[in-house]
């Protein structure tokens, strides 16, 4: 398999952000509907905005494939008129080049719902440290900022990691992403059959 991008990877990487974005400027009424219930109810659902780089890492198996879909995911949020403004930009970019050095960590090759689940932590690790430099946790006394932390990565692991990866093997059920990623030898051996 070749690891470079071609302009077919990148086009359906922001296909893919697109949706995603669309998707993130929707989710924010959601998020922001279940802040008042208290003890950090709302971070159980901000996994949702680390989706995009690992899904279409999963789709499309190649490097640079989860810093472009969250690049390009924030950038459509941010075009429909995110209420945080640029930091949304920022925000993508972070979590995009931390999930996919861990995707690099992997070489690329381990493409399962561990190996997501972990970019998916990384991207909330850094959108917790951007999110203290933007004052919004800094406040926090321990007990509620561990209940902070502890809601963010477990919604973390259960949306852009296990949702993730249930995703990406539905769609590959569907022969979509052999589209993409194109036939493999038990692809084809399992013509034979």
């Amino acid at each position: 398999m070749k690891k470079g991008l071609k302009l077919t990877d990148i086009l359906v990487t922001i296909v893919i952000s697109l949706v995603f974005g669309v998707i993130y400027k929707l989710w924010s009424p959601v998020y922001s509907a279940v802040k008042p219930i208290g003890l950090h109810v709302d971070q159980l659902l901000y996994g949702m905005w680390f989706l995009a780089g690992p899904l279409a890492f999963l789709i499309i198996r190649k490097p640079g494939v989860a810093l472009l879909a969250e690049t390009a995911a924030s950038s459509g949020e941010l075009l429909m008129g995110s209420e945080w403004g640029l930091s949304t930009l920022i925000y993508g970019l972070i979590q995009g080049l931390l999930a996919e050095l861990i995707l690099a960590l992997f070489r690329y090759k381990k493409a399962n719902v561990l190996v997501v689940s972990l970019a998916a932590i990384a991207s909330c690790a850094g959108s917790i440290v951007f999110d203290y430099f933007q004052g919004y946790i800094d406040a926090l006394v321990w007990w509620n900022l561990g209940l902070f932390f502890i809601a963010r990565f477990v919604g973390s692991v259960l949306i852009a990691g296990v949702i993730a990866y249930g995703l990406a093997k539905a769609l590959e059920k569907t022969g979509v992403t052999g589209l993409v990623r194109g036939s493999t030898e038990e692809d084809v051996r399992s013509l034979d059959d």
